[in-house]
């Protein structure tokens, strides 16, 4: 531990700490504007300039580290002299009008310093150049008259991301922002993240939708979880008077460290799907308005009418285990129904949940063995499109050196960046892994006995899969010359026999494993049994409790050979213009409750706003249509979920 003084404090940090994060955390606050706690210091704008005993100049607090015995003075007539002109110089740079300035009172940072050092006008007058402003991003906006040069946008696109695509073209005053090779961002390989817009500290990235919605200090911040897809993302929700402003990333959160992709920042704020107010039924053939009590005595005449087989029920993986358990025990427990699944039908988790009990033991690892891994190996799971923030966990660790190998029969982005890319012909997987095992044998590398010749096996699977025996001993020399190799694969494009090869290679290569579960809730509909096929043999009746997912057309079709439909759902949609029966329900953004991140951890997504009094929890629903039929539900998710093997260990 270092032992310095900073304006007369004594304080005690680890050492490599620097003075500005010491001063952070003994509370004393010295202006910055480039530095960001959750980036590599930069040390560009030399705001956070201090004294140090001993140092014939001012330095920069954010980049020099703390030493024993360190005396500091955040203040003196010469630092607010410095940090005075350097503010001067910024705001002559570019037209910071502030009056007309989406962040200007209170939200932004240059404007804040310069109140700070006392600064009520500009002592230099800008160049008055108009500069470009680039509004070709469907999210997000590049004012480049609010630009300072800060690059916290670019080196939050690349440490957080990994996406590389922000950068900067020319030199001193015609340094510009660009993307990519200066192509308009709308145009460019930016992912959308919104990264960039959430550590700017001016208005030169602005949210399209909460601009000049009012300033972050007037809104009111809420922590929940994405309910995008099952990676269990934290985020921060800014609301005012019961609407929604904007979503930001969680900088506390455990699982992504305030890192989110554009499912969980952007789709919910862009979603202009029409609101079910009030429950519908269908009278002479049109859906028309009722009130719950009608509605509620509507849907249970045609469930008594279609009580047992006659009825298939579906729910949706974004609801909480909550909702999750209260529809199992009313249609399966209840009704008798063998015919209650999910809506994801168990695509990836059934196989899993198969294995696990086979094994009668987790097989699985946790997240942050992401952060530490030296080779990545990939199998079939598109990191790109979906479950995007373990892509960029991946992807901002290349410049550490880590090794990427990348198994796909289809095209796969992340094989641009892969140091080995397999693209084995069709549906031989099998063949390619046992390989893979063969190879590790061949190279000594193997952790567990290996029958057979090597060299044959390998030669073997090359002439199976079409991939050359040299790519396949390059791909296990990368995978087992690390200290931490991990296997990231979708269990949506496996068989039994992949599965028992990938449990294999792990075990040989000494690799963790790690899959990607789909839904939100998807391993926790796994535990609760809800991972059947949707099969539909002479069932009357379709129950599906949607929630605010989007219905897949796959699901449409099957629903459509149903002569009876309800549907409990927030959103207008092809699905419910089918129904017989449509019960309002709240959103994610409306609802509380527990859900099974991918890694098994059980995580609470607190409700943000509140829904109208017309539209009820999914539990309400279920409860209340259970007393129709005269029974009653518990919620005992607590008990159930560890009633099954888990391919992962779930713990809070």
């Amino acid at each position: 531990m270092i032992n310095l003084t900073i304006d007369g404090q004594q304080i005690e940090v680890p050492e490599g700490t620097t003075v500005l994060n010491a001063a952070r955390k003994a509370g004393i606050h010295i202006p910055t504007l480039c530095d960001h706690p959750h980036l590599k210091p930069y040390g560009g704008c030399r705001l956070c300039m201090v004294e140090i005993e001993g140092f014939r100049t001012l330095q920069a607090s954010c980049t020099i580290p703390a030493t024993n015995n360190m005396v500091v003075r955040t203040t003196s007539e010469q630092i607010h002299k410095a940090r005075k002109f350097i503010l001067t110089l910024i705001f002559s740079e570019r037209n910071h009008f502030c009056p007309y300035c989406q962040v200007s009172g209170s939200d932004c940072e240059l404007q804040n310093a310069a109140y700070g050092e006392g600064m009520t006008h500009w002592p230099l007058q800008p160049n008055w150049q108009p500069y470009p402003m680039d509004a070709s991003h469907p999210y997000f906006i590049l004012e480049h008259n609010r630009c300072i040069l800060c690059r916290r946008c670019i080196r939050a696109c690349s440490e957080l991301v990994g996406a590389n695509t922000l950068g900067v073209e020319e030199r001193g005053a015609k340094t510009f922002v660009i993307a990519d090779l200066n192509v308009p961002l709308g145009e460019s390989s930016c992912v959308s993240c919104g990264m960039c817009v959430q550590v700017c500290p001016t208005g030169a990235l602005i949210d399209r939708r909460s601009a000049y919605r009012g300033q972050n200090t007037t809104v009111d911040h809420h922590q929940t979880l994405c309910v995008g897809c099952s990676v269990g993302c934290g985020v921060d929700i800014l609301t005012r008077d019961q609407q929604l402003i904007r979503i930001d990333g969680d900088w506390d959160a455990p699982i992504n460290q305030g890192v989110t992709c554009k499912v969980g920042r952007f789709y919910p704020a862009f979603d202009d799907r029409e609101r079910l107010k009030a429950p519908l039924l269908r009278k002479n053939g049109s859906l028309q308005p009722v009130s719950w009590e009608e509605a509620l005595a509507a849907a249970a005449e045609k469930i008594k009418t279609a009580a047992g087989d006659g009825i298939a029920a579906i729910v949706s993986t974004r609801l909480p285990l909550e909702s999750l358990v209260l529809f199992r025990q009313l249609f399966a427990d209840r009704l008798g129904s063998e015919m209650v699944t999910s809506t994801e039908e168990g695509s990836r988790t059934a196989i899993l949940s198969r294995w696990a009990e086979k094994l009668g033991k987790a097989f699985e690892s946790k997240i942050d063995q992401i952060h530490e891994a030296d080779a990545f190996f990939v199998m079939g799971a598109d990191l790109i499109n979906e479950h995007e923030v373990l892509g960029f966990f991946i992807r901002r660790r290349f410049p550490e050196g880590i090794k990427l190998i990348l198994v796909d029969e289809d095209q796969n982005r992340l094989g641009d960046l892969a140091h080995c890319a397999l693209i084995p012909q069709k549906k031989t997987g099998a063949a390619l892994l046992k390989g893979l095992i063969a190879a590790v044998a061949k190279l000594g590398q193997n952790r567990v006995a290996f029958n057979g010749q090597p060299d044959e096996e390998v030669q073997k699977a090359s002439e199976a899969c079409g991939v050359a025996s040299d790519l396949l001993l390059e791909a296990a020399f990368q995978l087992t010359n690390n200290e931490k190799s991990i296997i990231i694969y979708d269990p949506a494009v496996t068989d039994d026999e992949v599965m028992d090869l990938i449990i294999k290679l792990s075990q040989t290569s000494g690799a963790a494993m790690i899959s990607i579960k789909g839904g939100a809730n998807a391993l926790g509909a796994a535990q609760l049994g809800l991972d059947k096929s949707l099969k539909l043999n002479g069932h009357r009746l379709a129950y599906i409790a949607l929630g605010d997912e989007e219905p897949k057309e796959r699901l449409i079709q099957q629903i459509e050979k149903c002569s009876n439909i309800i549907v409990q759902a927030s959103y207008h949609s092809r699905l419910t213009a089918m129904a017989d029966v449509v019960f309002p329900v709240v959103n994610w953004l409306e609802q509380d409750g527990h859900f099974i991140n991918l890694d098994g951890r059980l995580q609470i997504a607190a409700r943000v706003l509140k829904p109208a009094e017309s539209i009820w929890t999914n539990e309400a629903v279920l409860s209340a249509l259970a007393d129709k039929l005269g029974t009653a539900l518990e919620s005992e998710w607590e008990k159930v979920i560890s009633q099954r093997p888990s391919p992962v260990s779930i713990a809070a």
